[in-house]
């Protein structure tokens, strides 16, 4: 049963502080009903003694004192679940604002979710293409895997994410794939992007997306990725579906953490960030996996734009501790008008070898995969070595590098928003654009690879039906 207080003796901000209450617990859901009737949401952050501390997730204008009641519900912040919820349009705390009908849940369940048990966790393994060949042939994405993408102000990270919510999906047709999109601190300009390319490319259907704009409160941004993770182990556990889960952009949610930390007074720690940013971000990413004898899982690629493209700030550098990985972004490649423009050489997907080869894409994808990024790196140390001494200095082996790596860049990273590669498409483009080095320099390669798909044609009548490669690897 509800308590009801009017006892507030202080408001800051998003934060109110009650006293002489009793049996309160921390993330309880609380019922802020304003002076003129309304009535908004909070949770509990801190208890001690008979005094609480509560932070709204509404804007405080128009409270005081006097006339605010709060009731305690004995709950925490909980989500609507459903199969329904595939489809809907929701904001950051899971409120419908797609104009859709109310959610009639099958259940009720807590955003903060639990962790999996380490014991009976299973290793990523499989899979999952995105149809961009710089993550599938170089950085492949595996089931169960944290990968974020590390980009910067004004690079075109939104537009890749939701191209890879859009084309993802894991070889095999009896594999059921959803999308859960969470954008945190965005412009109506940019939610209204992200719901139209759901609409517009029928990508809807299997998604589900919520939306915390930049003008919503700060802690409602702290709440979003929760809900989506949320709403991912409920399809991915219940319904046994490989769940992607796209959170953009990171940064937003760190600095809504800061302004929560700075507004309780906390000690600050690196560039003014909580002490605990690590513990929290690490629940996010970390609900990200596989269970054991269970068939669903959850793929997580969180976006991050990093503050002056700064890889060593906190938000980006704990980031790449919790996560398997990162793919970054390059500035000089968006210069000159190449999309996506992924850094190939400094990006890392640590599973890559877990989820590529015979049965899961190709045989001969890791080989390939080591040849491209030491053709490619050899050909940029070249290209960079012209520009000091000038073009006369390189030799002819090395002219070819340089050759390789602008044809590497124009064709093989390079392609359309809405193009969308299949793994055979990408590989064949890889073995082609090893035609133009001598037959000498591809050491990282096997000879019988090499007379199969280079010599003898693409190779695509090799590579095993998405289905048969879904029933090898199960």
């Amino acid at each position: 049963m509800a308590r009801e207080y009017l006892t507030v003796r202080e408001i800051v901000g998003p934060l109110i502080l009650l006293e002489g209450v009793e049996g309160a617990r921390y993330n309880e859901l609380v019922e802020v009903e304003f002076p003129d009737g309304k009535v908004g949401l909070g949770n509990v952050l801190e208890v001690e003694e008979d005094v609480v501390l509560l932070q709204s997730f509404e804007a405080t204008s128009g409270l005081d004192v006097a006339h605010t009641r709060i009731r305690f519900t004995g709950r925490g912040l909980e989500l609507a679940v459903t199969r329904d919820i595939l489809g809907r349009v929701f904001d950051g705390l899971g409120r419908p604002i797609d104009g859709g009908p109310r959610v009639i849940p099958e259940k009720r369940l807590d955003i903060n979710g639990s962790p999996i048990n380490p014991f009976a966790r299973d290793y990523p393994t499989d899979f999952i293409q995105t149809g961009i060949s710089a993550i599938d042939g170089l950085n492949p994405l595996v089931r169960g895997q944290k990968l974020p993408i590390f980009s910067g102000a004004g690079l075109p990270h939104n537009r890749l994410a939701a191209q890879i919510a859009r084309q993802s999906g894991v070889l095999g047709k009896a594999e059921e794939f959803a999308v859960i999109f969470a954008a945190m601190g965005i412009t109506f300009e940019e939610a209204d992007f992200f719901v139209s390319e759901f609409r517009s490319q029928a990508a809807l259907e299997r998604a589900v997306l919520f939306i915390n704009l930049a003008d919503d409160p700060a802690i409602e941004r702290i709440a979003t990725p929760r809900m989506a993770l949320t709403a991912a182990e409920f399809l991915a556990f219940e319904y046994d579906m490989q769940v992607l889960v796209l959170l953009t952009d990171m940064t937003y949610y760190c600095e809504a953490l800061r302004e929560i930390s700075a507004a309780r007074k906390e000690v600050p720690g690196r560039r003014g960030y909580p002490g605990y940013l690590y513990t929290d971000l690490a629940t996010i990413y970390e609900r990200a996996g596989r269970i054991k004898e269970a068939r669903g899982s959850i793929t997580q690629i969180p976006v991050l734009s990093m503050p002056d493209d700064d890889k060593t700030h906190p938000i980006p550098d704990l980031t790449g501790y919790i996560t398997e990985g990162q793919i970054i972004l390059s500035r000089e490649l968006n210069r000159r008008g190449i999309y996506p423009p992924i850094d190939v050489l400094p990006s890392l997907s640590r599973l890559k070898e877990k989820g590529i080869g015979e049965g899961k894409t190709r045989e001969d994808h890791s080989g390939l995969s080591n040849q491209l990024f030491s053709a490619y790196a050899r050909g940029k140390e070249a290209r960079e070595l012209s520009v000091i001494l000038g073009e006369a200095a390189l030799t002819e082996e090395d002219k070819l590098f340089v050759t390789f790596s602008n044809e590497f860049e124009d064709r093989f990273i390079r392609q359309g928003e809405y193009e969308n590669r299949s793994i055979t498409e990408t590989l064949s483009l890889g073995w082609e654009l090893l035609r133009l080095l001598p037959r000498s320099e591809l050491k990282r390669v096997k000879e019988d690879q090499i007379r199969r798909y280079m010599e003898g044609g693409s190779g695509d009548e090799a590579v095993l039906p998405a289905a048969e490669a879904m029933d090898a690897v199960d």
